[in-house]
């Protein structure tokens, strides 16, 4: 089977990003670009953001997970320890991250390394998700292969039946990820395929180094 897709055509042409507006520290550009987005109708899930790990297979993955906070350190969020991204950040923990929020125009790419966060940071937003998430945390052992979707009810109706009546704590393998960048570069689309692209480079002395790409 074959399909052209060769005749696909979109002109970019919402907005433009020029050195004059882009701040000495790249998490201030983020967060003006992240507030838009999310204050967008054009944009559903605006915290959804790809990460790119390298398996212990030594291939790259990508996958979806949802940014529950950023600071000037870096971007947050959670998971399973034990499952496949977990494991693959254990082993290598430079990660990339990329936003793409296609009814703006823009995408933002951040290389870092990520660091699991302080345990009472994982607790403190643990403590916060819905009762059926928490038990979600603990019924599926993420990324291990399963004999069918009857298992993991019956898993997660265990667990529920466990914590009847109680608090349901955190498991260890359940927690915050940092990833702290080293580089974050900002794509806005322009006519003609003459995108803007900017791009933060961390030097030594903790000061960022702001550059233009070619599209």
């Amino acid at each position: 089977m074959a399909h052209d897709l060769s005749d696909y055509r979109k002109t970019y042409k919402k907005h433009e990003l020029l050195e004059e507006n882009c701040p000495e520290n790249p998490i201030e550009l983020f967060r003006d670009w992240f507030l838009r987005a999310d204050e967008s109708e054009l944009v559903d899930e605006a915290n959804a953001v790809n990460i790119s790990s390298i398996g212990l297979d030594g291939y790259p993955k990508n996958r979806m997970v949802l940014l529950k906070r950023y600071t000037y350190e870096g971007f947050i969020f959670y998971t399973n320890y034990n499952s496949e991204k977990g494991k693959a950040i254990a082993k290598n923990n430079k990660v990339c991250l990329s936003f793409f929020w296609s009814g703006l125009e823009q995408q933002i790419i951040i290389k870092g390394e990520a660091e699991k966060v302080a345990e009472n940071l994982s607790d403190g937003y643990f403590e916060s998700r819905p009762d059926g998430s928490k038990l979600g945390a603990w019924a599926s052992n993420q990324s291990e292969v399963v004999t069918s979707r009857e298992e993991l009810d019956n898993n997660l109706g265990d667990f529920e039946t466990k914590f009847k009546g109680q608090e349901i704590p955190r498991p260890q393998h359940w927690g915050g990820y940092i990833v702290k960048p080293v580089s974050i570069e900002f794509w806005q689309g322009r006519p003609n395929r003459m995108h803007d692209r900017i791009r933060y480079t961390l030097q030594k002395d903790f000061s960022w180094k702001i550059e233009r790409l070619a599209p």
